[in-house]
């Protein structure tokens, strides 16, 4: 029992970071119809930004708490990570807009060669130790352990998804977010302003990566320039399952994701003697993503979204 609940809490875990980066993919791909293949180096970007204000705060403020100063390096990623994607936006994927889809598809995974570099020509090579900031003293839940710090990153998803939902559903932006991805045109001929609702997808999603982005960092204790290759294939695959431009199939598809890897690694990885364990965790959650795809191409949630004329 104790094992289970571990396994579930780090795959709760695991799965509220990858929920965060599925969003900006699903809120991306509803209003454009493109797959942002950038978007994993966005949270590198932001894990980068939150590890160098962390290291000032640590040099100039030690006393402050360790909440605090994380927050402060989650404050100060966002607009880095926001200014990065609109220029992304603004540079390689609005001149092909009306593109073959192919187009913005290699254009994606260039942009995603020049955030590596750039990032690996400013912070070099080698991994970057994360600064400790929270109390390293588990938490112990149902004989499980759970640390602050992944306390802290699970209220932080909550909230961030809980907001995001309110902005979609209750605000006049979520409304024009909605009519843009059901049909551009006809929202268009409403008075809604498509390229400011393209602009605000692009900078929402930004947002949420430079949050997971810093957690996953504090969480694993470091970051370097290709950390978010695999979290970002990963988190596509998860928009995918869950049902790609649905937010909350990106939500689902992130947290069945992280339990699946979480569960299999632990409890499959003891059946075979850890021969699939932990070092083959990815297996897990790709296979049940064929098996989903095959029964039901459109993702749990069933979502289509509808064919650009």
């Amino acid at each position: 029992m104790d094992t289970f609940v571990q396994q579930i809490i780090n795959g709760l875990v695991l799965g509220s970071m990858y929920a965060l980066i599925a969003l900006g993919y699903t809120m991306v791909y509803g209003v454009l119809n493109l797959i942002n293949f950038a978007h994993g180096d966005i949270l590198m970007i932001g894990a980068m930004v939150g590890l160098s204000i962390l290291k000032l705060v640590q040099a100039y403020a030690p006393d402050l708490p360790g909440i605090v100063k994380l927050m402060i390096a989650i404050a100060g990623a966002i607009p880095v990570c926001v200014i990065v994607n609109l220029v992304i936006e603004r540079v390689a994927y609005r001149p092909l807009r009306n593109a073959p889809r192919l187009a913005p598809l290699i254009t994606a995974i260039g942009v995603s060669i020049l955030l590596q570099t750039f990032a690996m020509m400013i912070w070099g090579r080698s991994p970057l130790a994360m600064p400790q900031v929270m109390p390293s003293d588990p938490v112990h839940i149902l004989g499980a352990l759970i640390s602050p710090t992944q306390i802290m990153l699970l209220i932080l998803a909550t909230l961030a998804m809980v907001g995001l939902v309110l902005l979609v559903e209750k605000t006049k932006m979520g409304r024009a977010m909605r009519a843009t991805a059901e049909n551009p045109r006809v929202a268009g001929l409403m008075g809604v302003d498509s390229n400011r609702v393209i602009v605000m997808t692009f900078a929402i999603g930004a947002a949420l990566a430079a949050v997971a982005g810093v957690m996953w960092g504090a969480n694993y204790s470091s970051a370097q320039f290709a950390m978010g290759f695999v979290p970002g294939l990963k988190a596509f695959s998860a928009a995918v399952l869950g049902g790609i431009g649905n937010i909350y199939g990106a939500m689902l598809g992130g947290i069945l994701l992280g339990l699946i890897e979480s569960l299999g690694a632990g409890y499959i990885g003891d059946l075979t003697g850890n021969f699939l364990g932990s070092n083959y965790q990815d297996i897990f959650a790709f296979i049940v993503l064929i098996i989903v795809l095959t029964l039901r191409p459109s993702g749990i949630m069933g979502e289509r979204v509808a064919d650009r004329a």
